[in-house]
């Protein structure tokens, strides 16, 4: 079995909720940002990282992207997840984060899970079966 963190920063608790389905589905660690230390990325056969959309459709600036910039060292070949909720706009923070997890050679397990606000039945199963895919 896969040793599996899920990482995730969540001011509403919309994306807490996907977090923890994400770990139901995959039976990861859940950590917040602030908890995570980006030299246990190494401990890990596989992440799942979740934020929400703030601002122009960007990660959160305070705790969750200085994080997660730390760990961008580590995530060559490393098998990543990525979700989040949003409020507005249309996705584009998570097109955009994809794709600097992509050129920081990390390999996404299945495509990301988004929502708009509370997320809703089939958006936590969503989130479930992306964790599933990081086994």
């Amino acid at each position: 079995m896969s040793k599996i963190a899920v990482v995730y920063w969540s001011g509403t608790g919309h994306t807490q909720a996907m977090a923890e389905a994400v770990a139901q589905g995959c039976g990861g660690t859940l950590f917040t940002a602030e908890e995570f230390d980006p030299e246990q990325v190494g401990s890990f056969d596989a992440l799942a990282f979740g934020c929400p959309s703030m601002g122009a459709e960007q990660l959160e600036e305070t705790q969750f992207d200085p994080m997660f910039q730390s760990c961008k060292p580590y995530l060559s070949g490393k098998k990543l997840a990525l979700f989040g909720s949003y409020g507005w706009g249309d996705g584009e923070w998570m097109r955009n984060w994809e794709q600097e997890c992509r050129e920081a050679g990390a390999v996404l397990a299945a495509g990301s899970v988004i929502c708009q606000d509370d997320p809703d039945s089939q958006a936590l199963c969503d989130c479930r079966a992306l964790g599933a895919a990081l086994q």
